[in-house]
C-alpha cells in the first residue's frame, strides 16, 4: 500500500513538472509546422536521360508546402534557359514572377515576359504557360514576336516547348512576304 502510494505521489508531481508554457507551445508548433519555405539562390535543372534541358534560377524562391497543392513562387523573378542537344544555350525567357504549381505541371511566368532565342527570334507578353506535361508554352494575352524581317503581334500565342513550332492568334502587323522570282 505505501509503495502505491509513492508510485502515484511520483506520477502526480511527474506530471505537474511537465506543464509548459501556452506560449512555448504554440511558438513549437509554429516551428514544427511551416508551410512555406523560403529559398535563395535557386537553380533547378531538368534533365531527360542526363541532358540539361532546361536551367531555371532566381533569387528567391517561395516553396510552398501545403500537400494538397504543392507550388513554387519565384517572387523577385526568374531566368529560364533552354539547352539544345549540344548542350549550347538556345533560348531564354526572363519574367518579373514565375510559379509552378507542381500536381498540375504547370509553370505560369508574368510581368515583362521575354523569350529570345540565340538565332534572333523574341517574344515579349505579360504572360506565359509552360505544360511541362503536354511540352506546350501557351498565352492568351497580346503576344509580340519579332524576327529579323517581321514583327508578328496578336492576342493569343502557341508553341511547342522548343518554340520550333510557333503560332500567333488573331495576327496583326507586318509580315514580310517573299517576292517569286521571274524567269
Amino acid at each position: 500500500m505505501v509503495r502505491t502510494f509513492w508510485w502515484c505521489s511520483l506520477v502526480v508531481i511527474g506530471l505537474s513538472a511537465c506543464e509548459n508554457d501556452q506560449a512555448d507551445i504554440d511558438a513549437l508548433r509554429d516551428r514544427l509546422n511551416v508551410k512555406v519555405e523560403t529559398v535563395k539562390e535557386v537553380e533547378i535543372l531538368y534533365s531527360d536521360s542526363a541532358q540539361v534541358k532546361v536551367r531555371i534560377t532566381g533569387p528567391t524562391m517561395l516553396n510552398n508546402l501545403d500537400r494538397s497543392e504543392p507550388f513554387q513562387e519565384f517572387v523577385d523573378g526568374v531566368l529560364v534557359e533552354f539547352f539544345n542537344p549540344q548542350q549550347e544555350i538556345s533560348s531564354t525567357l526572363v519574367a518579373h514572377y514565375a510559379i509552378r504549381y507542381e500536381r498540375l505541371g504547370e509553370i505560369i511566368a508574368r510581368d515583362s515576359v521575354v523569350w529570345e532565342s540565340t538565332d534572333g527570334q523574341k517574344l515579349e507578353t505579360e504572360e506565359l504557360i509552360w505544360n511541362e506535361r503536354d511540352e506546350q508554352v501557351y498565352t492568351q494575352k497580346f503576344a509580340r514576336i519579332t524576327t529579323a524581317r517581321e514583327i508578328i503581334y496578336g492576342h493569343g500565342f502557341r508553341a511547342n516547348q522548343n518554340f520550333t513550332d510557333a503560332r500567333i492568334q488573331q495576327v496583326e502587323g507586318t509580315v514580310a512576304i517573299d517576292k517569286p522570282q521571274e524567269e
